[in-house]
């Protein structure tokens, strides 16, 4: 999404112009988290700056912080988007998986190339937007994920997610507490990283073998394989569980000749990326424990694969 600069009719100097529009990248990494959609973060933060210059002149000049409201409005135009998105998902069309983040590269090398634009640049990769963290911040309520996301992943005081979220500071304090157990309870030991590469390049190289006994010992007996399509192409409604099943699935999802599966940072982690006759069909994003694969998150849905599709 190219953003469209309504800056030029501010009467601010340009350094204070320049300053608010710095804002804009931690906006958008506010808001992904909050809204697991890139592209919905990026419409909430256009919104958010399009209040900002519709305001008169004199009423900008009296804002104390214009960084503060920035966020402020920020943060409650998510919740307004998370409180329709849960409708909105109750008729979706099988399963919901948050939109995908790529990287430049292939996640062996960690090179990047400034020539071209990256939608990872505007989100800065750690582990509260790995793809596991994402999905547990989606069972959360809307004021419960965003009371957690601004205090415990931005560290903004009680007092001011309270402003945002229009709570008491001690409502919010048990809305991220609530949250909190939430995200402890799903926790894994975290395999080293070099460690979650190996297991996903084995993986990749057993998918494309079709060799089952491989993918079994490579997935954790309890795994879960989770596929969203979003009703526009062909994916499974339902979970894929038990790792003779997802072996059994994947190996029977080969096409020689037209499929190439290759290794790419999705969401800050390991992942691969399956291009059919070149061009790209689905992301996939592993959640990694003891060295063996616990979920899979395959996204095929092309309305969420478009920052894929020059990455």
């Amino acid at each position: 999404m190219t953003h469209r600069s309504t800056a030029p009719q501010d009467s601010r100097p340009d350094s204070t112009t320049n300053a608010l529009e710095a804002e804009r990248r931690r906006l958008i990494n506010l808001a992904y988290r909050m809204l697991g959609s890139l592209a919905e973060a990026e419409d909430t933060v256009q919104e958010t700056y399009a209040r900002w210059y519709a305001m008169p002149p004199r009423q900008r000049e009296a804002v104390a912080s214009p960084g503060g409201w920035l966020t402020k409005v920020t943060g409650r135009i998510c919740l307004d988007v998370l409180r329709s998105a849960r409708a909105r998902r109750e008729r979706y069309v099988g399963e919901w998986v948050p939109e995908p983040l790529p990287a430049r590269t292939e996640w062996p090398t960690g090179a990047t190339d400034d020539s071209t634009a990256d939608p990872a640049d505007r989100v800065t990769l750690d582990e509260s937007v790995s793809m596991a963290f994402l999905v547990v911040l989606e069972a959360m309520t809307p004021a419960e994920r965003v009371a957690f996301v601004l205090h415990d992943v931005f560290r903004y005081p009680f007092s001011e997610v309270a402003d945002i979220v229009g709570r008491t500071p001690a409502a919010c304090r048990q809305l991220a507490s609530s949250a909190r157990r939430r995200v402890d309870a799903s926790r894994a030991p975290l395999s080293p990283a070099d460690q979650r590469a190996d297991v996903v390049r084995a993986f990749r190289q057993a998918w494309e073998a079709k060799d089952i006994p491989a993918l079994i010992g490579l997935l954790d007996p309890g795994a879960v394989a989770v596929g969203d399509g979003g009703g526009l192409v062909t994916a499974l409604l339902h979970p894929v569980e038990g790792a003779e099943s997802i072996a059994r699935f994947f190996a029977d999802r080969t096409l020689p000749g037209r499929l190439t599966v290759r290794e790419r940072t999705v969401n800050g982690q390991p992942g691969l990326v399956a291009h059919v006759d070149g061009a790209v069909v689905s992301v996939y994003a592993f959640d990694i424990a003891n060295g063996r694969i616990r979920r899979i998150w395959a996204v095929l849905n092309p309305e969420k694969l478009r920052p894929w599709k020059s990455a």
